[in-house]
């Protein structure tokens, strides 16, 4: 998809307006993509949601979906707080990451996490949302609970206009085909790493 975009500001030399027609032109340039941010790294759930801040503060609607982090201590709970601009759904029901959980527990999380993934479908096809980010969605592929035909699937099923985030450590190269753009998140220096 090609976009004409075109700006033209009232003075010539008015930063401020260039300034606002240079971020606008980099907004409407990303509308519409299918983005992974991926890595070892820590902050790749941060990026998505700085990115969702600045979609929702354009009036755009803004879906958030979180996979494999249960339901409690996430970073993703002040989110809650841009209710209704920004929307958080998490279908698991463990408070424990999924990791964490027994082979029973973990059974009947796949189950919950099977009902996210349908409704992350539903919410592209209906286009209920302008931007809809799939928080660890990544790791579902690592954890056999879903396949990467089924994230085709989903990918496919986005509408044009609408822009898809996917975040997770690993990303196989089959993904990084299907999707328009990939952002690596790598530590390159830790504290936690000194003695």
């Amino acid at each position: 998809m090609i976009r004409d975009v075109s700006f033209h500001t009232d003075e010539v030399g008015d930063e401020n307006s260039i300034s606002n027609a240079i971020l606008a032109k980099r907004w409407l340039m990303s509308e519409g993509l299918t983005q992974v941010f991926c890595g070892e790294g820590k902050g790749k759930t941060t990026a998505a949601i700085g990115q969702a801040i600045r979609v929702a503060s354009q009036g755009r609607s803004v879906f958030v979906i979180q996979f494999l982090k249960g339901k409690s201590g996430t970073e993703l709970e002040y989110i809650k707080r841009l209710e209704p601009e920004i929307k958080l759904f998490s279908f698991e029901k463990s408070e424990e990451f999924f990791s964490d959980l027994t082979e029973d527990e973990q059974k009947e999380e796949i189950r919950n996490i099977r009902n996210g993934l349908c409704f992350a479908k539903k919410v592209l096809v209906t286009g209920e949302c302008d931007h809809l980010i799939l928080d660890e969605i990544l790791g579902l592929i690592d954890t056999g609970i879903m396949s990467i035909e089924d994230l085709k699937g989903i990918i496919d099923a986005k509408p044009e206009d609408a822009t898809l985030v996917l975040t997770g450590i690993h990303l196989t190269p089959e993904i990084a085909e299907m999707v328009d753009e990939v952002s690596q998140v790598m530590t390159v220096k830790s504290m936690a790493a000194v003695s």
